[in-house]
């Protein structure tokens, strides 16, 4: 989604919430959270005071006409039973109408609501230079242990991933996927924007840079020559990202015919799509799309855009063992989540085991 999008959709849901959560997001927007990140904050705010409706803990009919003294006041249990409505209610989709929630969207949702009494009760400054009020319930709750091991997490991803193939996959779409196509209308688009198809799937696989990251880069945040490219990591922060060399003749096609194919030469977005009104940013959902038809197609596995910044990362690691140098190219500011990448990369530990195994015999 277009950061232009996400503010349009956060002003209105900033519009139907009480004041406190407009203060909270007008001052996050200046600190800067992301458009995404406050999008994701405020569905969340939204979930929870309707939840406090329904379940009549507070008196208010109205999301907006929740009052200061019904978050001030909830207790350890209220927050308990909400806890327990995430885990056990799950997300409500066509296809699948109780699906359960994963610990890790609990804990997201869990994360959100601290970071709102975070603001009341610390952050927020009213006219006597105190904070909204002092006690936080959100500190009593502890999120929700992770039901898979990172070991058993990594293996579910593995397969989706580019670990030998990624080169393979790219010239796939540049020499053989067209070979595929046998509709004339798909042929026609194919022919149309392989060449920025091609280097949106390339610069994910050799920066690991996010989907939003690279929807939200400008032309000029691309320098071709150093290999590097500027992004606005989370939380709204500038980094600048090498780019794997081999990368960049899959980016050159693009960028030969970035201007006269989309006619973009008034707009800075580095990626763009044709509209009815003329050239303009892609968006993520797009992005997504299209490299869930080009994997699938590839070799009959559909992956998301995140499978291509776990393929970077993992290859990363296993080329270095370095956990801080992953953190540091995919913009995470501690190792935390690099984990992961260990127990995908898992030859040395296989090689051990058949060692043990032949020093048996």
């Amino acid at each position: 989604m277009q950061k232009e999008i996400y503010i349009q959709k956060n002003d209105k849901l900033v519009a139907t919430m009480p004041f406190y959560v407009k203060k909270y997001y007008l001052d996050k927007s200046t600190v800067p959270l992301s458009p995404s990140t406050l999008y994701q904050y405020l569905n969340e705010f939204r979930r929870f005071f309707n939840w406090l409706i329904d379940t009549n803990i507070t008196h208010a009919h109205q999301i907006k006409d929740i009052s200061l003294a019904d978050l001030e006041h909830l207790s350890k249990e209220d927050l308990g039973l909400y806890k327990a409505f995430l885990l056990n209610r799950g997300k409500e989709t066509s296809q699948n109408p109780r699906t359960t929630l994963s610990h890790r969207t609990v804990n997201r949702s869990l994360n959100a609501l601290s970071a709102l009494f975070r603001y009341l009760t610390v952050e927020s400054e009213t006219e006597t230079g105190e904070p909204y009020f002092y006690r936080n319930v959100m500190k009593k709750i502890s999120l929700v242990p992770d039901s898979e091991t990172l070991q058993t997490r990594a293996h579910n991803i593995k397969s989706q991933l580019m670990l030998e193939n990624d080169q393979q996959y790219l010239d796939f779409i540049w020499h053989s996927y067209a070979k595929k196509l046998t509709n004339k209308r798909q042929a026609k688009l194919f022919e149309r924007d392989w060449e920025r198809d091609l280097a949106i799937n390339a610069l994910m696989l050799g920066s690991g840079i996010r989907v939003s990251e690279l929807t939200n880069a400008n032309i000029k945040d691309l320098n071709f020559k150093q290999a590097q490219i500027t992004v606005l990591r989370k939380g709204g922060k500038q980094d600048l990202v090498p780019i794997a060399n081999w990368v960049l003749k899959y980016i050159q096609p693009y960028l030969l015919i970035r201007n006269e194919r989309y006619q973009a030469a008034t707009t800075p977005a580095l990626f763009v799509t044709k509209g009815s009104k003329g050239p303009r940013r892609i968006s993520s959902a797009t992005v997504e799309l299209l490299v869930a038809k080009y994997s699938s197609a590839f070799n009959n596995i559909r992956i998301t855009p995140h499978k291509l910044r776990h393929t970077l990362a993992s290859k990363l690691y296993l080329e270095t063992h370095n956990e801080h140098l992953v953190a540091t190219q995919l913009g995470q500011t501690s190792t935390k989540a690099t984990g992961l990448y260990t127990h995908i990369i898992d030859t040395e530990q296989k090689n051990a085991l058949d060692q043990l195994n032949s020093d048996s015999d």
